[in-house]
Formats: C-alpha cells, structure tokens, sequence
C-alpha cells in the first residue's frame, strides 16, 4: 500500500475532531498514525478507515499527559521521514476554575493543552528538518482565547497559547518550508463538553462542518482559520491593532501615567 501523500500524525484521534479530520485526511491520500488513549476506539476507527480509504493507518495509544508516552510519540514525529503532517488536536476542558476544592485538574489542563501540544510541535519541527520536509502543523486552539472569561480556570488561557504559540512558530519557520496552522473552533458538537460537565446542544456548529472548514482554511494556507467567525474583518482588525501596538512597546522609560499619583 502506496500513500499519495505524507503520513499525517493526529493527537486526540479516537472521537470528535481528531477522528473526523483521520477520516478526511485519508480520503485525501494521507496515511495516518492515530494517537490517543482509547485503543478500542483507535481501533475500530482505523478499521473503518482502512475499508473505506486505500492507505496505511497505524495506531499508537499514548496518554499524552504521561510524560514517557509522551516521549514515544516525540520519538515517531522526530526520526519517521514518511510524517509531513501533525494534527496537534489532543485536549480536553473542565468544569471547575480556582473556586474548586480540588485544582489538579487544572494542572492536567496545562500538561495536555498545553505542554503536549508544544512538545509534539517540536518535535514535528525537528523531525522536518532533519529529514528535508516541508511539512505542516496543524494547533487546534479555541475562540475562548479570546474570551477566556466564558470558561472558569486555565482554559481560554491555554488556548489563547496556542493561538500565540502558532504565530510565533509561523514567524520562525516559514523561510524553511514549514507551514503552521492555527485553527479555532467555537463550541462543536464533541464528547469534550460531555466529559467536563457540559452539555452538547444545538447552537454547537457539527464536527464534519468545522474539519471541513479548517481543511479549506488549510489548503488556502491560513495562519489562523477561524470556521465560526462570519466576519472576517472583526479579526483582522484585531491583528491590525496587535500589530500597531509592536513599535511602541519598547521604551526605556515607564509610560508618564506611571509617574504620578
């Protein structure tokens, strides 16, 4: 079995955003390496796959928040010369913030959403270097980055690192061929809402909807693809202000508001 294109990584694989974008992935012609925690689901997803797509499916299961199943999939992403593709998708959601009893997981929080993401990414970079790649990174970050009062906790603030996180690796790797991805999804239709104590309700835009979207936003090569934002305009004018705000941020004397009472 041939793939007609790289062997696409994707985190966060058995359910949800993850599953859909193997599906779509390997109708494209990428073969796939599957990751997540559920071996049962892998399984039975890469099954599907392979009745339905003519390419390799692998499954790795790998808790991502266990720092030594972590290294394996660091491993792959570094020394496979067949990837050109990781889908940092792997994240989860709480139901509880700073007011809870009990904050460690909040701490699991950052590992996965933000830790993993990170390493895998670096990973992902190295291993296209060092086998002459011109890969791509695919973050799966949120709209709550922007409004990170809507979830209690460190949520929106993981997500809003994703967001900077991607910008600054597109800043970094684009004159060597490397193209980053960030895509941010409003509420979607996935068992994440389920498992931190939300609900799944029709306001929540369909899986299959916002992969698609996020592959169109791929393939226009994005740096950031936001699927439920109909205006485009309200964030780009946002980037115009971030970047206005850059040339004077540097100086070596506090700001005169400060130096009075």
């Amino acid at each position: 079995m041939v793939n007609k294109l790289p062997t696409a990584v994707v985190t966060g694989a058995s359910s949800g955003i993850g599953a859909t974008y193997a599906e779509k992935l390997a109708q494209r012609g990428h073969g796939l390496l599957l990751v997540a925690r559920n071996q049962e689901r892998l399984d039975a997803l890469a099954e599907k796959i392979r009745r339905t797509s003519d390419v390799a499916v692998e499954v790795l299961r790998a808790d991502l928040v266990d720092p030594a199943q972590l290294r394996v999939v660091e491993e792959r992403l570094r020394n496979d010369a067949g990837i050109g593709l990781l889908v940092n998708n792997a994240g989860a959601a709480t139901h509880a913030g700073f007011l809870g009893e009990d904050l460690e997981p909040l701490y699991e929080l950052v590992q996965l959403n933000v830790n993993a993401l990170t390493r895998l990414a670096g990973a992902a970079v190295q291993g296209f270097l060092k086998h002459q790649v011109q890969g791509a990174i695919v973050n799966i970050g949120s709209v709550v980055g922007f409004a990170p009062q809507w979830i209690p906790g460190v949520y929106g603030a993981t997500k809003a690192y994703v967001l900077t996180l991607s910008q600054a690796m597109q800043a970094e790797l684009a004159d060597r061929g490397i193209y980053v991805q960030a895509v941010l999804p409003a509420g979607t239709k996935t068992e994440i809402w389920e498992r931190s104590g939300r609900s799944v309700n029709d306001g929540m835009m369909d899986v299959g909807e916002l992969v698609d979207a996020a592959l169109l936003g791929y393939d226009r090569r994005e740096a950031v693809t936001i699927p439920p934002l109909h205006d485009i305009g309200k964030f780009e004018a946002l980037e115009k202000a971030r970047l206005e705000l850059q040339p004077v941020l540097n100086n070596a004397s506090a700001a005169p508001r400060y130096k009075t009472r």
